[in-house]
């Protein structure tokens, strides 16, 4: 049986824009479907019939694609969202450039911002991004355009959030239970780094335990005891990044996760912050002279400041589409040690995975096809407005007065 094996690579590309485009005309289908439908019922029936035969169109439009109500009506809301207020995305997605996933991400982006001027930038900026990252990639890309974008309207969301939280259990199969907490990002994330660190301590040889049932019996002995007695005391460093004019209370903004899978109100960050407990790092990372990633180290493996400072750049993994914090990867040379310099310019974050599958590129990874893909670091785009004057001053007063 003929599969196609022997077909060039070029063909995925083609695939890929066959199947976006086959997606796209399922969507244009049911909209057109349902606007005859409407008309027709509009102009024939009475004002009764016509309010039930029209509840009636997305029941048929399911049964004939074998997709249930919810799938339907969610579907026609993504299209009616697009189709006003982004055409250019929409337009990109019937030409296939731009699949069903990225544009339902792009379409919750649409529904959360509240200004048409706000639509427009969407539509212009999105799609050169859209078009060469993954569906993950553009979701946290359009998380940050929304909050950068229409700042104050992200907050009071975020506060009404906030203001919901709360823990529930959910009970399951087998005796287990889902116990379940709706809280601010970076405490969520300042949990769960603590208890990652806990569990990764050394352990008896004798415990058989695995890295996720010794995280679960952690997290049960320090809620239902207090305190574990068989760890010290542990923290974890959660890098984010705050303009300067908002951390200087000049305008509100958001603080972001070094990695872009979270962002929170800058003053939730701030009026956390425990004066005994907290360090403030000034990173660098502007290619200036004498910068903390332009400086060159002695030795093959990089110190802790500079190994912060290219994790807190690069955010997450810097193959093409991965998405495994900086934290958990390798500091790489790419261009080998000791022919390589141990700096930032040469030294970058990959997951164990990437890391064994990585060549020689600089800024390009070369794919044995032959063709190049571009890396980019995790928070760099959209780009905020740059800091005024007076914002970046009075900032980098502030670290450094901390610091001393």
């Amino acid at each position: 049986m003929d599969i196609g094996v022997n077909r060039p690579k070029g063909s995925l590309g083609l695939a890929a824009r066959a199947l976006a485009m086959a997606e796209a005309s399922s969507y244009v289908a049911m909209v057109r479907f349902r606007d005859a439908e409407v008309a027709r019922i509009e102009a024939s029936a009475s004002p009764m019939r016509a309010m039930v035969e029209r509840s009636m169109i997305v029941l048929e439009i399911g049964q004939e694609m074998g997709l249930s109500e919810q799938q339907v009506n969610a579907r026609l809301a993504i299209a009616d969202r697009m189709i006003e207020r982004a055409p250019r995305c929409w337009v990109a997605f019937t030409d296939g450039r731009i699949d069903a996933s990225r544009v339902r991400e792009i379409s919750t982006g649409l529904d959360r911002l509240e200004r048409e001027e706000s639509w427009t930038r969407l539509d212009e900026s999105v799609l050169r991004y859209a078009t060469t990252h993954t569906t993950a990639e553009v979701r946290a890309w359009v998380k940050r355009f929304v909050t950068r974008v229409e700042p104050e309207e992200a907050l009071d969301r975020a506060e009404k959030a906030r203001a919901d939280r709360h823990v529930q259990v959910t009970h399951v199969e087998d005796g287990m239970s889902w116990l379940s907490a709706s809280l601010p990002s970076h405490q969520a994330v300042a949990v769960m780094k603590r208890l990652d660190r806990a569990a990764r301590a050394p352990v008896d040889p004798d415990d058989s335990r695995t890295l996720s049932q010794r995280t679960t019996d952690l997290f049960v002995s320090w809620l239902t005891h207090g305190e574990t007695t068989d760890l010290p005391t542990v923290t974890g460093d959660i890098a984010v990044t705050i303009e300067a004019d908002v951390l200087t209370g000049l305008v509100d903004g958001h603080a972001e996760a070094s990695d872009g899978s979270w962002e929170v109100p800058a003053s939730w960050i701030l009026d956390d912050l425990d004066a005994d407990e907290t360090f403030w790092h000034r990173i660098i990372t502007d290619p200036v002279h004498g910068n903390t990633l332009a400086h060159d180290y002695v030795g093959r493996f990089a110190p802790e400041m500079l190994a912060k400072a290219i994790r807190f750049r690069d955010g997450v993994c810097r193959a093409p589409g991965c998405r495994v914090p900086a934290e958990r990867c390798d500091l790489d040379h790419r261009e080998p040690w000791p022919i390589g310099a141990t700096n930032g310019s040469n030294m970058w974050a990959l997951c164990r995975r990437h890391h064994s599958m990585k060549g020689h590129g600089v800024l390009r990874w070369t794919l044995p096809t032959g063709r190049t893909v571009e890396t980019t670091t995790s928070e760099h785009d959209p780009r905020p407005a740059p800091p005024t004057i007076l914002g970046e001053g009075l900032a980098r007063m502030i670290i450094e007065y901390a610091a001393a």
